[in-house]
């Protein structure tokens, strides 16, 4: 295996593990690590490695994920509520996902619908 794809799944394990230990100190510190924007340079760097260096199959990925941001938004605000609620970590996280999903959902509805797609 190459050395590329393997230092992102590293970094993304350091990240997991810091956010562990760094909760424990600080919630909002621990939360500023789990959103940082780690995973996007990683899956930039992946894709790109396994392309060789491809800039406009770089630039397609990071199409997407710029699509992807406004879902995710989503799934972040429905996760909040569910929690500011008082539900059990399960339900915010389905709860999260639901939104997530149907958040995409509408997003390639909406591409489709306006000929973008």
């Amino acid at each position: 295996m190459k050395w590329q794809a393997v230092v992102p799944v590293v970094i993304s394990i350091l990240v997991i593990i810091a956010v562990a230990v760094v909760q424990r100190y600080s919630k909002m510190v621990a939360a500023i690590t789990a959103t940082m924007p780690l995973n996007i340079p990683l899956s930039l760097w992946v894709v790109a490695a396994a392309n060789g260096g491809d800039r406009p199959g770089t630039a397609r990925f990071s199409d997407g994920l710029l699509l992807g941001i406004g879902p995710t938004v989503v799934f972040v605000v429905a996760a909040w509520l569910a929690a500011r609620a008082g539900w059990r970590v399960a339900a915010v996280i389905g709860t999260g996902y639901a939104a997530w999903g149907l958040a995409l959902i509408a997003l390639f509805g909406a591409r489709r619908w306006l000929g973008l797609s």
